[in-house]
């Protein structure tokens, strides 16, 4: 049976049957599967990983998703907002350490107020960096201007996960209002592309309702859509929201957490160069769990430098790791994890997308 897998994992593309294949295999293939992938990565990106520092500058959110701590609709959590200040500081903090890049990051607000405030920041810390500090946004949707804006005042990154690409399962982990269009998320992904932005998308794995043909189908989407770089991360309940309830159809964390693995894997066979962030999420069901992600295909890793007392706040999910660490003993720790995972931190660069400069070549 292994030479079936052999077989697949020397194909430079593959078909729906041919993932569901490789999403499925146990034991030895498995094996072969992370092997491969691992060549692939060492192949294409080197055994380089590049740090963006994480800042949850506010959870704060105008959507309701039905699996997320941070929904409007929870009002068990303290609600936060970091001055513009704390987010600069947090920013300097990343420049100092050479960290080469950031992600700013929030629940879901549209409004003017929202977009001058962010245009406003991205200036601000393109001029206290010197220019040099790269910047990734993940701030969902927003109106085309909006996203237009936000790139010419210095973001050039732009993650906008879509969670399912199934339109099915999406309205079944969505509220049914306007507010949480499948169509518009597709949109918006579009229109980041087309502004210019490195553009980054990804799904939950182990939903409630979810397949392996689901997380098949989401694979062909992101090489279909041509994205410069993916966030894929195990599904964790949040007791504050109403997926809760399904809590005990799940299959367990231990599986979530391998299939996660295998997705990355999977990916990077299919779109070799483009960026993967091993997720913190991760972290929540392994010890070693980004480790494990950076072996097998992971180059993009994010060390939260939010100031630590706001980010017990800002849980998506439960069991949330990390949260107690300061930025300086979270860089120290993710040092030693990277360099146990046989990789390589570089400061001091962006970071980009192979991928994207290739894509706009062709453009």
């Amino acid at each position: 049976m292994t030479s079936i897998i052999k077989d697949i994992l020397e194909r430079e593309s593959y078909s729906k049957e041919e993932i569901l294949r490789l999403l499925k295999c146990e034991g030895e293939e498995r094996t072969l599967l992370f092997t491969k992938s691992a060549e692939i990565k060492e192949k294409y990106i080197g055994r380089k990983v590049w740090f963006r520092g994480l800042i949850e500058f506010s959870n704060i959110c105008g959507k309701d998703c039905l699996y997320c701590g941070i929904r409007k609709g929870n009002k068990d959590l303290h609600r936060y907002n970091l001055s513009d200040d704390e987010i600069l500081e947090a920013a300097r903090f990343a420049y100092i350490n050479r960290y080469g890049s950031i992600a700013l990051q929030s629940g879901e607000l549209e409004s003017p107020f929202v977009t001058d405030r962010i245009e406003n920041l991205l200036h601000r810390i393109k001029v206290m960096s010197n220019g040099e500090l790269g910047i990734t946004l993940s701030v969902g949707e927003q109106e085309p201007d909006v996203y237009r804006r936000w790139f010419e005042a210095g973001a050039h990154r732009y993650l906008l996960r879509v969670e399912s690409t199934n339109k099915e399962l999406y309205s079944k982990i969505h509220p049914n209002d306007d507010k949480h269009s499948f169509t518009r998320r597709l949109e918006c992904l579009k229109i980041l592309q087309d502004t210019g932005y490195q553009t980054g998308t990804g799904v939950m794995i182990g939903l409630p309702f979810q397949t392996t043909d689901d997380l098949a189908d989401d694979l062909l989407f992101m090489r279909e859509f041509d994205i410069d770089m993916c966030g894929m991360g195990p599904y964790i309940e949040h007791a504050d929201t109403p997926l809760i309830k399904y809590s005990g159809e799940l299959m367990p964390l231990r599986q979530r957490f391998d299939l996660t693995l295998k997705m990355i894997a999977v990916i990077r066979l299919m779109m070799k160069d483009i960026n993967i962030v091993a997720a913190t999420a991760l972290q929540a069901i392994d010890p070693i769990g980004r480790e494990k992600a950076v072996k097998i295909g992971a180059n993009i890793v994010m060390p939260n430098i939010t100031p630590g007392k706001y980010r017990d706040s800002y849980k998506l999910y439960d069991n949330k790791p990390c949260t107690d660490d300061s930025a300086e003993d979270c860089q120290s720790c993710l040092e030693a994890r990277i360099s146990l995972a046989d990789a390589e931190i570089i400061y001091g660069e962006w970071g980009d997308s192979a991928h994207y400069n290739t894509r706009r070549k062709k453009v």
